[in-house]
């Protein structure tokens, strides 16, 4: 038996503005299977995490090359 997915999340290599994002979505919604896509705004959240995340890859490089 195989896997049915509900939903596919897309990640963004960078954070977009959101009228440089409105051509994607809209070739998003075209695709066949897409009932809606919902944008999601950056905030001081997520940048904190990728903060964290990006010290913790150093680190880890760190002790590695030592």
């Amino acid at each position: 038996m195989t896997d049915r997915y509900f939903a596919l999340t897309v990640v963004l290599e960078q954070n977009v503005r959101d009228d440089d994002a409105q051509p994607l979505i809209d070739a998003i919604k075209q695709m066949r299977g897409v009932l809606s896509v919902e944008p999601h705004v950056a905030n001081l959240e997520m940048h904190q995490a990728q903060d964290r995340a990006r010290h913790e890859l150093q680190q880890k490089l760190w002790a590695a090359l030592r």
